[in-house]
């Protein structure tokens, strides 16, 4: 080999060894980079709790303000998920739907809804795979996309139907822990209970003889029609978890602020259908318990009047009901302690339908959208004894 060959060769050696050595060096500076780089982004979050409070609550407040409706009001939620403090911040600022009328965290669909006008939304059905979707609308129209806010799956027993009603649309399996409550019928489909999975606020009737999550809120009676005569269903709703004092000037209603967390040691934490609910003859119970200080809400659906030209019989949905249905329904608030039995003139529900498998619900203060959501389901079964 030649003097020249043997130079290449040896700078060849050179230079890989230093590359090798370089490569060794920069190890360690990659790894102090990568350990650096979550503190500073801790940091980062830090200077934005670090804002002056007097600031940070100024511009949240008109962000709130300038987000009526969904979708822009996902940028509220956006904020609170920032940090802690934003967090807290926008938790004191955005009010309960009763008063601000928007729904803007998830259990706002278990507060009741706001005073002055009733909040609008929409339910879809899927025939083929029995589950029906809660929607609040984005605008005025009778069909939009919609928000989603809740979810229910149509269970069939030898003995009753049952709805599971959930948060999430994607998972809607028995087990599932985004269940918020489930609605249960009688065998002639005639007599319902809504089981919510966790205590309402205040709730002292409710004892530890309920199973575990099974706290029952109300129940849907159809009135039995064996002779046939010729009408509209008649429904009836005694909500347990209300007072009648609600509808009353000054009255307010039970209102949950928040889920139980899964660190609680409560059974609501527990998967819904781990345990039996309560049996139905809760049902031929006395409305009025001996121990309870106040009586309970009652709804009634009003009473429709015949159209001799139309020959149906006919309630006036304000044009949120396009398609005649026997399902079509408005419940309104009654004193049965007042001697004349009299009824309020605002309509707490209305349900009705507007296409093949859409139909809309209009709910208002005291009920929330799960309770209402829940009636509403009671109306999809068929009644044989009552029409």
């Amino acid at each position: 080999m030649s003097f020249r060959g043997m130079l290449r060769e040896m700078k060849g050696e050179v230079g890989a060894i230093s590359r090798r050595g370089l490569l060794r060096s920069r190890t360690p500076s990659v790894r102090r980079v990568a350990a650096v780089a979550p503190e500073e982004a801790t940091r980062q979050g830090c200077c934005w709790a670090e804002l002056p409070p007097e600031l940070l609550r100024e511009v949240l407040a008109r962000v709130e303000e300038a987000e009526p409706r969904w979708p822009r009001r996902r940028d509220v939620v956006a904020c609170a998920g920032v940090c802690r403090t934003w967090r807290g911040v926008v938790k004191e600022i955005v009010r309960v739907p009763a008063e601000s009328g928007k729904l803007t965290f998830p259990i706002s669909v278990k507060q009741p809804g706001p005073r002055d006008a009733p909040m609008k939304c929409f339910i879809r059905r899927n025939r083929t795979t029995q589950t029906y979707y809660l929607y609040i609308g984005l605008t005025d129209a009778l069909t939009d996309d919609g928000k989603f806010l809740l979810a229910a799956r149509k269970g069939h027993r030898p003995t009753c139907t049952e709805y599971l009603i959930l948060l999430d649309r994607s998972d809607t399996s028995r087990g599932s822990h985004a269940c918020v409550g489930k609605l249960r019928s009688n065998f002639l489909r005639t007599k319902f209970t809504v089981y919510d999975a966790h205590p309402p606020h205040a709730a002292a009737g409710f004892s530890n003889r309920w199973s575990a999550g099974n706290y029952p809120v109300s129940h849907v009676h159809y009135e039995l029609n064996v002779l046939g005569s010729r009408g509209p269903r008649r429904m009836r709703c005694v909500m347990d978890s209300i007072p009648v004092s609600a509808i009353e000037q000054g009255g307010t209603a039970p209102t949950q602020t928040g889920f139980p967390s899964s660190n609680d040691n409560s059974s609501a934490s527990l998967p819904f259908f781990k345990s039996k609910s309560c049996r139905m003859d809760s049902f031929t119970a006395p409305l009025s318990i001996q121990d309870q200080e106040e009586s309970k809400l009652v709804l009634k659906n009003k009473s429709p009047r015949w159209h001799e030209h139309l020959q149906c019989w006919c309630l006036n949905f304000h044009g949120r009901v396009t398609v005649a249905s026997v399902k079509n329904f408005q419940l309104v608030a009654t004193d049965e302690s007042a001697p004349t039995n009299q009824e309020h003139d605002d309509t707490t529900l209305q349900f009705g339908k507007i296409g093949k498998d859409l139909f809309t619900m209009d709910y208002r203060y005291p009920l929330s959208a799960f309770q209402a959501f829940a009636i509403c389901l009671s109306s999809f079964d068929t009644k044989l004894a009552c029409e």
